[in-house]
């Protein structure tokens, strides 16, 4: 039987944030980051399936999970979550790790092996490959959906059981499995006196000001020196094919052509040991 994880928190600049780690002597160390309001345990079925003597280390963004909130007055912005992932290193004495992203945690993931070139030994990608900012055309628009937002009340949606939470995830997603989507409520929500709410800062609904166009996102993963291996479901989501195929050809370091698996966005929820032995190998590998 596998160690079990242990949970504690980090000083990420003064904001706490959750992190979940097993087998703290163990080697290789591997970084998993989660997707867009999801949180760590989007992961538990994957990690079960992965050696026993491997560092496992589990985050939960800023405003995700069980880490903390920002504070009123203040705003996410993508850099912040790269901000997260130096904080864990630095907390645990991660000179280099390995990087398992999913979704938002693999545009994260790329993001920060390019900045940090000499901290990541490789990335593994799950339905993941950049950013969706598109045409520079949109910045105005960007920027008006920002100011939009910010108007809005955080408002923290009621369910009266976690059961009606994870039917709630499963609208969103129609392919992820209901015990995936349960699961996810488990751990995601917390109890409050008119039912359940979902423990994400609802900010993060919130369209960010600025962000990254198909230019500069090209710069940025061009940064990228370790060995990224992509991993997409059959059913999942994709970019168009001409965004796809110019963020494949701007990866130098890409490990062959996209694995597919068959699933949906939360793949590795759905074929949790099928993606286990894939992360294996490629890590095994570099």
């Amino acid at each position: 039987m596998s160690a079990p994880f242990e949970s504690f928190t980090i000083d990420a600049e003064g904001l706490a944030l959750h992190v979940r780690q097993r087998h703290a002597s163990g080697t290789p160390a591997v970084l998993f980051l989660h997707g867009w309001l999801d949180h760590s345990h989007s992961f538990d079925a994957l990690t079960a399936h992965l050696p026993r003597e491997w560092r496992l280390v589990l985050l939960d963004f800023r405003g995700m999970g069980r880490s903390g909130h920002l504070a009123g007055g203040s705003n996410y912005h993508f850099s912040d979550y790269t901000l997260d992932v130096e904080s864990v290193r630095a907390a645990l004495g991660l000179d280099a790790v390995h990087l398992v992203g999913h979704s938002l945690g693999g545009i994260v993931s790329l993001a920060y092996a390019a900045a940090r070139p000499e901290a990541v030994k490789s990335v593994f990608l799950i339905e993941s490959l950049g950013p969706t900012a598109g045409d520079p055309a949109r910045a105005l628009e960007r920027l008006r959906g920002f100011l939009d937002d910010s108007h809005r009340p955080p408002n923290r949606k009621r369910y009266p059981s976690v059961e009606a939470a994870a039917a709630r995830l499963r609208e969103n997603n129609p392919s992820l499995p209901e015990a995936a989507a349960l699961h996810l409520a488990r751990h995601g929500t917390e109890a409050l006196e008119d039912g359940v709410a979902f423990t994400f800062d609802p900010r993060h609904r919130r369209r960010f000001g600025m962000s990254y166009d198909e230019a500069q996102w090209l710069a940025v993963q061009a940064g990228v020196r370790c060995p990224v291996r992509l991993l997409r479901g059959t059913e999942g989501l994709a970019p168009p094919e001409a965004v796809m195929r110019r963020r494949l050809d701007g990866l130098p370091t890409l490990s062959g052509a996209p694995l597919m698996i068959p699933g949906g966005h939360h793949v590795h929820m759905e074929q949790p040991e099928a993606v286990a032995s894939a992360v294996t190998d490629f890590i095994r590998a570099v």
